[in-house]
């Protein structure tokens, strides 16, 4: 009687041991079918040391040049993700974008990088998400006559490059792209793990233009809110706008002339850290949508 008693519970045992095993092969399966069926994200850097340590943990990457720009195509954590190179400045940016969405058809766009800083509360490593990103080299200037100079501190007239009404022939106003909802979710979802800095919303300015007058830069600061300055962003949110593309400017302060904070090229490496972790938690979040 003991004897058949202890065979029952050993097939028993066996038999839930083995229906475990099965169900876990089951949601084990289920998650790279669901990663698999998603569009692949696009993380964008313009120069080496704002793209390549990515690229370096993509796995399976191939190469892609489209004319002079390169794309990685790969994998992260299961995900399907493609790293743009996009290059320096405004054209190069937007033509990368507008490439990537042709060609990849991504379910995301985050432009990641490098910026200066506008704001003297924020220091090197600190890291920026665009809560709005917008064009800082668009002007109407005032009138002036010959010999009366030009001062830019007098250029407060933004001009709108995406006006709504293209019959108006002077669009003024500040247009501001506002960071996609979900990638900024996804992005505090990553802020725990960045240590190395403060993660705050802010508004990157963008323009094809290096900025070293503090007044000047002031200036952004007090009538456009920015946070920092670089030369892509805008224009990326501008591409993804209009093709309806969802879009997360991130940068990081690699120094800031407000608070004499020395430039490092390290935080180049940081914020594609920071970046790869944000795509994560945004297809993660997709995935368990599908």
């Amino acid at each position: 009687m003991q004897f058949k008693s202890f065979i029952g519970i050993a097939t028993l045992c066996t038999t839930l041991f083995l229906a475990a095993c099965n169900g876990d092969s089951n949601s084990n399966s289920t998650q790279p079918q669901e990663q698999a069926k998603l569009q692949p994200i696009v993380i964008q850097g313009a120069l080496p040391v704002e793209s390549e340590k990515m690229a370096a943990q993509l796995e399976n990457a191939t190469v892609e040049m489209i004319g002079e720009w390169k794309f990685w195509k790969g994998t992260y954590k299961g995900y399907p993700v493609v790293i743009s190179k996009t290059r320096m400045g405004m054209s190069n940016s937007a033509a990368a974008t507008a490439l990537a969405i042709q060609h990849y058809k991504p379910i995301a766009i985050i432009n990641q990088g490098t910026a200066g800083g506008h704001d003297p509360d924020l220091h090197v490593f600190d890291i920026v998400l665009g809560k709005y990103t917008t064009n800082i080299g668009a002007f109407k200037t005032p009138n002036k006559p010959l010999g009366g100079g030009s001062n830019a501190l007098e250029w407060n007239e933004a001009f709108d490059v995406l006006p709504d009404d293209e019959s108006d022939p002077e669009p003024i106003a500040i247009r501001k792209f506002e960071g996609d909802k979900e990638l900024l979710l996804a992005a505090y979802k990553a802020k725990p793990n960045y240590s190395k800095g403060q993660v705050v919303e802010g508004t990157i300015g963008s323009a094809d233009t290096w900025n070293n007058e503090l007044d000047r830069i002031k200036q952004f600061h007090t009538v456009y809110g920015t946070s920092v300055e670089e030369m892509e962003a805008a224009s990326v949110a501008q591409i993804a706008h209009q093709f309806n593309v969802p879009f997360l400017g991130i940068r990081v302060l690699s120094n800031n002339i407000t608070n004499n904070g020395a430039y490092d090229p390290a935080t180049g490496e940081a914020c594609q850290e920071y970046a790869l972790d944000v795509a994560e938690q945004y297809m993660k979040a997709k995935a368990a949508a599908k």
